[in-house]
Order: C-alpha cells, then sequence, then structure tokens
C-alpha cells in the first residue's frame, strides 16, 4: 500500500521551491513505519540529501540535509551543509545552518556555535525546542511539546555546488531584509505621502505582470489583479493607479504603481502620445479610458486642472522585454525618444526595466547586493544604455510572476531590488527639486514635527 505524505500540494511545492525546484521522494513516515531511531534510519540512510519534516499543530518545520542521514553515534558537522525551515500559511523560510547528531533515543539539531537548537525524540512523539526558535516560527506550548507526524524526503534533483545552502538561506534572508526596508520607506523629506511609478513600454513587455509580481509578494501567494496582454493586443485601455497593500488586510504601502496602455509604432495604435505629458504632470485620473487617436483635454470631467506634487510621476520605468530590445524597429525607437524628452522636461526620474529574464537565477551576485558583470555586459543593455543614454546601474532585470504559481525567493530578490531602486531614483529626483516647488511643503513638515 502506497504511503501519502500529510504535506499540502500547495506545501510541497513551497519546499520544492525553497530547495530550488527539485522533486521528493517520501522516504519515511513515523504512523506507518515506526516511532524509533532504527525504524527511521532503516528507511533514511545511505538516501542521499534529505528533508525532515515535524508536523506541531498547524506549524510544519524541519531540517534539509546536504549530506546523507549519519549513522548511530555520528554527526554532521560541515560548514553550510544543513538548515532549518519552518513553514506557516505556505510561506516557506529557512532560518538557520544546523548540524545534526543522532544517538539510540534523539535527533539532536544544533545552531554553528554548537547550541541545542531542537531535539527530536521518535519514540516519545516529543521536541524539544529553545524558546528563542518557538517564537521565531510562532510556534506555542512547552519546552517540550507532542508533534503529530514526523516524516523523511528523500530530495532529487540537488545542484552540486559548494555554495549551495548558504545560497538558499542567503536568499531567503536577504529577501526578508528587502521586505523590511521597502515597508520601512518613506519619500524624501516626507514631500509626498507615495511615490508614483509609471510603467511605460511596447504591448506584451510585462507592465502589468510587473505590477502583479509586486503585489504578489507582499500579498505572500501569486496574484493576477491587472489582466495582462499579449505580444499583439494592449489589454490596458484605461490608465490605472494600483496601490499596494502590504498582506490582505495590511496598510497601503507608500509606492504607487501606475499602468498605461502600451507603445505602438503606428500612429493612431496604441498609447497617444499627446498623453504623456498629462499623465507625467498628474493631470490624468484612475481608470481614464485611452483614445488611441486622441489625448486627454481639461474638459474631461476628471481632468486634474491643478495637481500637486502627490499627483505627478516620480519615476519613469521604460518597461521591454530583454528577448527584443536588439529587434526595436527604428520607428519605436524614436517614439521613446519621444517619451525620453517629455521625462527630462519634467524632471522626473528615469529607469530601464528588462523582463521576460530566463536564466534570473545567475543574474545577481552570490550576495545579491550587485547584478553580476556578465550581465551587465550582456548586448541588451549596452544597446538600451545608447539608446537611452541612461545609466548601466538603472538598468534594471527581472523575470514576472507570469505562469508560476508559487513564490520564489530569488525572483523576488530580483523584483524587490528593482522596486527599491525605483524608489531610490524618485528620491534623488524629488531632493532635485528647485525650492519653490518644495519650499512650502518642506516648511509645512517641519512645523508638524
Amino acid at each position: 500500500m502506497a504511503v501519502t505524505t500529510r504535506l499540502t500540494w500547495n506545501e510541497e511545492k513551497s519546499l520544492q521551491k525553497l530547495l530550488g525546484n527539485v522533486s521528493l521522494s517520501l522516504l519515511y513516515q513515523s504512523s506507518v513505519h515506526g516511532c524509533s531511531i532504527k525504524d527511521m534510519l532503516a528507511r533514511c540512510s545511505c538516501q542521499g540529501s534529505t528533508i525532515t519534516v515535524i508536523y506541531y499543530g498547524d506549524i510544519i518545520f524541519g531540517a534539509f540535509l546536504l549530506d546523507r542521514y549519519p549513522k548511530l553515534g555520528q554527526g554532521i558537522r560541515k560548514k553550510n551543509s544543513s538548515f532549518f525551515f519552518s513553514l506557516q500559511n505556505n510561506k516557506t523560510i529557512a532560518l538557520l545552518n544546523t548540524s545534526l547528531k543522532i544517538t539510540d533515543e534523539e535527533l539532536a539539531f544544533h545552531s554553528s556555535d554548537h547550541k541545542e537548537w531542537f531535539v527530536l525524540v521518535p519514540n516519545k512523539r516529543k521536541v524539544r525546542m529553545r524558546h528563542s526558535l518557538m517564537t521565531e516560527i510562532g510556534m506555542n506550548g512547552y519546552y517540550t511539546s507532542s508533534y503529530r507526524e514526523c516524516e523523511v524526503f528523500r530530495v532529487e534533483g540537488i545542484k552540486n555546488e559548494a555554495n549551495y545552502v548558504s545560497r538558499i538561506t542567503g536568499a531567503t534572508e536577504y529577501r526578508n531584509m528587502l521586505l523590511e526596508d521597502l515597508r520601512a520607506y518613506k519619500p524624501y523629506a516626507d514631500l509626498v505621502s507615495e511615490i508614483r511609478i509609471l510603467l511605460l513600454g511596447p504591448v506584451g513587455s510585462g507592465k502589468s505582470s510587473f505590477f502583479n509580481s509586486v503585489k504578489s509578494i507582499f500579498q505572500g501567494h501569486v496574484t493576477r489583479q491587472a489582466t495582462v496582454g499579449s505580444d499583439i493586443t494592449s489589454i490596458t485601455e484605461m490608465y490605472r493607479i494600483y496601490s499596494i497593500k502590504d498582506g490582505k488586510e495590511g496598510k497601503s504601502l507608500p509606492f504607487m504603481l501606475c499602468d498605461s496602455m502600451g507603445l505602438d509604432e503606428k500612429d493612431g495604435v496604441g498609447l497617444c502620445m499627446g498623453d504623456i505629458p498629462h499623465i507625467l504632470k498628474g493631470c490624468m485620473p484612475d481608470r481614464y479610458q485611452f483614445n488611441p487617436h486622441q489625448p486627454i483635454t481639461s474638459r474631461h470631467p476628471n481632468f486634474i486642472i491643478s495637481p500637486s506634487l502627490k499627483n505627478r510621476i516620480h519615476c519613469v520605468a521604460y518597461v521591454l522585454d530583454i528577448n527584443s530590445v536588439n529587434d526595436l524597429s527604428s520607428k519605436m525607437v524614436a517614439k521613446f525618444k519621444q517619451v525620453q524628452k517629455e521625462v527630462l522636461n519634467c524632471g522626473t526620474a528615469q529607469v530601464v526595466l528588462l523582463t521576460k529574464v530566463k536564466n534570473y537565477h545567475n543574474v545577481l551576485e552570490d550576495n545579491f547586493l550587485n547584478m553580476k558583470t556578465s550581465m551587465t555586459a550582456q548586448s541588451q543593455i549596452i544597446n538600451v544604455h545608447k539608446m537611452l543614454n541612461i545609466p548601466i546601474s538603472n538598468i534594471l532585470m527581472v523575470e514576472n510572476y507570469s505562469s508560476m504559481w508559487e513564490l520564489d525567493p530569488v525572483k523576488d530578490i530580483l523584483i524587490l531590488s528593482v522596486l527599491r531602486q525605483m524608489l531610490r531614483a524618485a528620491d534623488s529626483s524629488l531632493e532635485d527639486l528647485p525650492h519653490e516647488e518644495t519650499g512650502d511643503i518642506l516648511g509645512w513638515s517641519e512645523l508638524c514635527k
């Protein structure tokens, strides 16, 4: 009779994503194969990389071992060979570098400084855990508590890399750090309450998908609020100003993404060029229905006649499919330069967002701080730099959540890093505004302190 895991489909997918798109094969389940160390080792020894999963109430946690299970009395203390994880609400968190030692009755997982983090006592179905770790993963109960089930999986498809474990744990930690930075972000000198980022690019370049991707990360699961167009037809026919909430019931974050109709090389198709200055200056209302043949006018009932600084666009992102950058027609390039002239006239910050990056795992250095030199030297980046005269540091790369169902920490890092760079560009633009535009706002903000 086949034994099936207690993991839900989503939970199993989350663990697979955490480990780098691997496959999992169930080796051991305590309720079926026995509750002793010997029972566990009989099925798990010499099986290569494994992940041990503990079910405690609604919380799932455990440890990944890059090396095989050790024999009785042995341990694993090799640096960067294992880590502790916690899975809650389909969010996977890699927390700690761990090591393992096995005795006749216990599996003891230690931190890198040899302190005991948690210990399994299979024959009693008990787990001992440090209070600080219990708090970290949201676990309530006593220092020693009973668990429902223990499962061990063989992990297949592991990349044979020396920094495999440190990159996985580092990706999760860096992703969480970026999230906290963006949650704590405040626009320069409190000149505005929210930064507005305009997404401009050809049809099908990934503008709406980028908004969906940013929202997905802050929601904790993949979501698709904005309808996505194809490479031929633009779905976005309304101007949309999207706010981003921190979680389903969370507060709105201090940045907005503004989605527009796709640019087209033909006149009378796609976004009307006459609409660009109205969007940049903040005159265009949310949900305005675009007309490719005619720009908005002040006679429109919702036209914002006297926009303030908060209504303006503070950063423009030119969104381009990296796979078609080198094939842009001369007419499309001319259109981008026409748009850029309006952007420069308004003193608005500008970046380039290259989407549909297939090898996104190789974009960043191992510490996730910068793009690899091999990536910045690609012909697409060089060509965009020459075409729009935008610094290479402001030419950014992402892979959006277009077809995936589960979040990926490395993909999240790229998306969040791009968003942070856009906000930094917007701050620099705000800082550079003339005093006559900011003096009253700065004076008022000082009075309110």
